[in-house]
């Protein structure tokens, strides 16, 4: 394995991070953290400006790892992985720390989300340096669905993906089906038996 070369990414989020979160001391931590070789803060890393500052820096320092801290992954990894993808990095060589969500938004006192930022930074920074690279695979499916237990849910969710198109193949461990339903002796509302 290549000796981590990482590149730490602080982003302001406007002031959605910054006003609670002091960013510059949180990019001074990275910076004297393991393996790091540069911390930035940005204003809007997830814009193209911060993309394209991140995949310099790919090129210019050779990181071979990123770490973005920023908003929830849901909403950007994708797209920091592609733009690390783009500078010839391993998408998989790239962590996001959620310092949005998990920090400036629940938190209001400056000095604990500060604190609280640079321990999921930390930790971001620590986890990338084990990260292995992976390739996208595909791999066949067999159309078609197994329902393991013959009660009313089952019995409803095989006639749900049997109507869709899809073989479907029912396993109950008793010698019926039904499940609990079929020991009632009548259903609510209409009073009718259940079997």
């Amino acid at each position: 394995m290549d000796e981590p070369k990482i590149g730490v990414y602080v982003c302001d989020c406007g002031i959605n991070i910054a006003a609670t979160v002091n960013v510059p001391d949180v990019v001074a931590f990275a910076s004297r953290q393991p393996n790091v070789v540069v911390a930035r803060e940005s204003k809007y890393t997830c814009s193209e400006p911060g993309q394209k500052m991140i995949q310099d820096d790919i090129r210019e320092l050779g990181l071979n790892r990123v770490v973005v801290a920023s908003c929830t992954p849901r909403m950007h990894e994708a797209t920091f992985q592609n733009a690390v993808a783009e500078a010839g990095l391993n998408p998989y060589y790239f962590a996001m720390a959620n310092i949005r969500e998990h920090v400036s938004w629940v938190i209001r006192d400056i000095e604990q989300a500060t604190d609280k930022a640079k321990r999921l930074v930390g930790s971001a920074i620590l986890r990338v340096a084990y990260q292995s690279p992976l390739e996208p695979r595909k791999e066949p499916v067999t159309q078609a669905a197994l329902i393991v237990g013959g009660g009313i849910a089952g019995i409803q969710a095989a006639l749900t993906i049997a109507d869709a198109g899809y073989p479907v193949y029912l396993v109950e461990r008793e010698p019926s089906i039904g499940g609990h339903m079929a020991e009632l002796d009548k259903t609510f509302p209409t009073l009718d038996c259940s079997t």
